[in-house]
């Protein structure tokens, strides 16, 4: 069964058959940490996955991240359905590996972060000439994190 939704790419599996992800989550350490209202953490596979489990839980949550360039935190905090952005020039890269396919966890989870401003973002890109993809603002980020993830959970 586990095979099954790994080939789906539903989920992913470590070198011993274990779930290695479940998405937006993952059972071992990311950059992208989501602290759950009520006190849970959990890490997420990337940062859209970060961004949509406020929505899919339905619940207030704190994500943490770090810039992969500068090494500064990213901090969004959502709180009855609006967010906050520390800083206020962060954004989030999304794109893919060229010419790979396969799970998203091996395809796009590790391109997909957050980062402190649109110049450190340019930065990462030039040097993973490979990735395609592009730049995104909050509101675009909050939006694709939440149509993917926020209906998940919903019945009808």
């Amino acid at each position: 069964m586990l095979d099954e939704l790994a080939q789906e790419d539903f989920l992913t599996l470590g070198p011993e058959g274990r779930i290695r992800a479940a998405y937006p989550f993952s059972a071992v350490p990311t950059p992208h940490r989501v602290t759950i209202a009520g006190g849970v953490q959990v890490w997420s596979m990337c940062a859209i996955d970060a961004l949509g489990i406020p929505a899919m839980l339905g619940r207030d949550a704190v994500i943490t991240s770090v810039d992969p360039v500068t090494g500064e935190s990213v901090t969004v905090t959502s709180e009855n359905g609006q967010t906050v952005w520390e800083p206020a020039t962060a954004v989030v890269f999304v794109g893919r590996r060229g010419g790979c396919s396969g799970p998203a966890a091996e395809v796009c989870c590790d391109t997909l972060n957050f980062f402190t401003g649109s110049a450190s973002a340019r930065t990462w890109i030039e040097q993973h000439p490979g990735v395609n993809g592009r730049i995104v603002d909050r509101a675009r980020a909050e939006e694709v994190g939440q149509a993917t993830f926020g209906p998940l959970l919903t019945t009808g």
